[in-house]
């Protein structure tokens, strides 16, 4: 054999050898074990690296609610609407800067991106420190809500992009444990800064409240980089033959390729997200059911409502916290096991509904207390909204990643008015913010069902279609999956049969 003839060989054997790895994981023997191998490595490294991301984005976002019990309003010089501008002004750029983060999210490494974001809003929170009037304090909270905007959907969306529908759901609640848990060990925290650092080097308590949390969670940025994966195709800490298993899962899962049209670009995403009417309902669902659940950014003001100190304030205000926690992952799981989402989610709109119905009654501290539990729990159904957005809009991905920014940047407008709903002069009964609460959870319940009906009518029209889409626009995406499962076309197709809206 001549030398070119060898390495010719030498290339053909090396190229077989690449196939097979790639392949490896997809055998009948090796796939159940491999599988299980890629979930339990997901779980252990992308899923705490998101919770804890959430624990520190949320504590960095209403530091400012806990800095007010200790004199934040007097050395600023604030009045009431001044504050409540404070806590307004971050959706101003939060929520429109959702749909471009996204987008750019889909083009960029995630990991990359998402760690920027992190120590990028973690400087700006420790900045907060040294503000010392209110102009001061305004621009933090403006640039702040601008890299706290690639966090949450961006993260929704990259679990999207590695978990099944029937894992999604658990891990999804797993991630929005963060902002519950933050709630909860956020308020203790904030005790322990307050109550332990006036005066340290002359400064408030409420200054070293920033500028602590402020440093942790820029160390943390930097963590994020590494410990993040990117998509299934590229992600650093994969070998070859999971990156491939990794798309193989969500092409079984969905019956069609995880990926885009060769000629789609995000800009087409953006247009198909717009065009789909789910998507409108889902933004103004989500939109209705934040302004009911605005109470989140005033809970230590409505704790205190029972007549406590600052430090017992505090410690009260986690037990509810830990409660929805437990709740949340256990309506998760449920959901997950059932496949069903509209009463996994509007359920919990209702719990709250008659939390406010006790806190409208009642101001014995007993019962006051009991409805924070309850209005507590609203957060379990918030926690598979965009859950439910990945299910029902789930193909193409630039779509699907478009459309739950919009969902969560326009959901999150409720916050912005829910800052001038929960107004001070309202307290301590709060019964005005409590009916306009109530009324907006009632009309999300009315956009639920709205979406699920329509689930359903196009669940019975894909019953109807299925012949048809053998030669439609979707065939591409069919083939693909059949290409990288190693299965027929018509294979695929048997598999595709399965898939339906989860509602």
């Amino acid at each position: 054999m001549s030398i070119a003839e060898e390495k010719k060989s030498e290339s053909f054997t090396e190229n077989v050898n690449v196939v097979d790895d790639d392949y490896k994981l997809l055998t009948a023997d090796a796939r159940k074990a491999g599988e299980r191998a890629l979930v339990r490595k997901l779980d252990r490294r992308l899923m705490p690296t998101a919770v804890f991301i959430y624990i520190l984005n949320y504590i960095d976002r209403v530091a400012v609610t806990a800095a007010r019990l200790q004199g934040l309003e007097q050395d600023l010089g604030l009045t009431a609407v001044q504050y409540e501008s404070i806590l307004a002004i971050l959706y101003v750029t939060y929520c429109p800067a959702q749909i471009p983060s996204n987008m750019v999210c889909f083009v960029l490494s995630p990991s990359i991106y998402i760690g920027a974001c992190v120590v990028a809003w973690g400087l700006t929170s420790a900045m907060t420190g040294v503000t010392t009037n209110f102009t001061g304090i305004m621009v933090c909270r403006v640039f702040i809500g601008l890299p706290e905007a690639a966090f949450y959907p961006g993260i929704m969306y990259l679990l999207s992009r590695w978990y099944t529908r029937k894992e999604l759901a658990v891990r999804s609640a797993w991630f929005y444990c963060g902002l519950l848990i933050s709630n909860a060990f956020g308020s203790l925290i904030a005790a322990g800064i307050l109550a332990k650092m006036q005066g340290v080097l002359g400064l408030s308590a409420w200054r070293w409240l920033f500028y602590i949390e402020g440093a942790i969670t820029m160390f943390f940025g930097f963590l994020t980089m590494w410990l993040l994966p990117d998509f299934p195709h590229n992600t650093r800490w994969l070998n070859a033959a999971e990156r491939r298993l990794g798309q193989v899962r969500l092409a079984e899962d969905a019956g069609e390729a995880d990926k885009d049209s060769d000629n789609l670009t995000i800009y087409d995403g953006l247009f198909l997200a717009i065009k789909d009417p789910k998507t409108i309902i889902f933004m103004f669902m989500s939109c209705s059911q934040l302004l009911g659940l605005s109470y989140i950014n005033f809970f230590p003001t409505l704790t205190q409502t029972l007549g406590f100190g600052t430090t017992v304030t505090f410690l009260m205000a986690a037990p509810p916290w830990i409660f929805a926690s437990a709740c949340c992952v256990l309506n998760a799981w449920h959901a997950g096991t059932r496949g069903e989402r509209f009463f996994h989610i509007a359920s919990w709109w209702w719990v709250v509904i008659l939390g406010y119905i006790i806190a409208l009654t009642t101001m014995a501290t007993g019962g006051r207390y009991f409805s924070l539990f309850l209005m507590t729990t609203g957060y379990c159904g918030f926690a598979l909204t965009l859950t439910w957005v990945s299910n029902a809009i789930p193909r193409p991905p630039a779509k699907r990643s478009v459309a739950m920014g919009l969902v969560n940047g326009f959901g999150n407008l409720g916050n912005l008015m829910g800052s001038y709903v929960w107004n001070q002069s309202w307290g301590p009964q709060y019964h005005q913010s409590m009916i306009v609460a109530l009324c907006s959870l009632v009309l999300s319940t009315a956009l639920s069902f709205l979406i699920r009906w329509i689930l359903i009518k196009e669940n019975k029209h894909m019953d109807m279609m299925e012949k048809e889409l053998m030669e439609g626009p979707g065939r591409e995406r069919i083939e693909e999956a059949a290409r990288l499962e190693g299965i027929t076309f018509e294979e695929a197709m048997k598999r595709r049969k399965g898939f339906r809206y989860l509602y």
